[in-house]
């Protein structure tokens, strides 16, 4: 696997280096060791799936406050989104900054996001779905979120928002 720093301080993108023959081929798409060897979290203990029927649906952004904060590995296997990072650690260099990576079928990206961060995507197809691989189980308590569209952060969307969960548009404007 080749693993990319982002400009968000803690967090990566992995490309798989698949190995190929007449069959297809074969690649990692997850290695703990390689994790730890870079100081991130190793293990995850739950995983999830999103499946999303219009595309320019949104859904974020999310996170999981402490003592249950949560590390991501995101992945879409099925059509394409605009994945959504966003640093809410206050002592970190990149607090309150985003970026935005196309994951898709296609491309095969996954994105390695630590905790403190929130997280949300927007579906560029019709049918996408989104893998989650998670370190913490989820806690409702500690389920939190800010506005997709929270002018504190002025994440730009791609396209026009056509579906959005209430609660996703409920979540009060930040204040750090």
């Amino acid at each position: 696997m080749k693993w990319t720093a982002l400009p968000l301080s803690g967090a990566y993108l992995l490309e798989i280096q698949p190995v190929s023959d007449e069959r297809g081929f074969f690649a990692r798409t997850w290695c703990s060791d390689e994790a730890r060897a870079l100081g991130l979290c190793g293990d995850f203990v739950q995983s999830s799936l999103s499946y999303n029927a219009r595309k320019g649906t949104v859904r974020g952004m999310h996170y999981q406050a402490q003592p249950h904060a949560e590390t991501k590995l995101v992945r879409c296997t099925a059509g394409a989104i605009y994945d959504v990072l966003l640093d809410l650690r206050a002592d970190s260099p990149t607090y309150c900054k985003w970026l935005a990576i196309e994951l898709s079928r296609e491309n095969r990206k996954a994105v390695y996001i630590p905790t403190g961060f929130a997280h949300g995507f927007q579906s560029l197809s019709d049918h996408s779905e989104v893998f989650y691989q998670i370190s913490e189980p989820y806690h409702a308590e500690c389920a939190r979120g800010v506005r997709w569209n929270d002018k504190a952060f002025g994440v730009e969307w791609p396209l026009e928002t056509v579906i959005l969960s209430e609660r996703d548009r409920s979540f009060p404007e930040f204040r750090p």
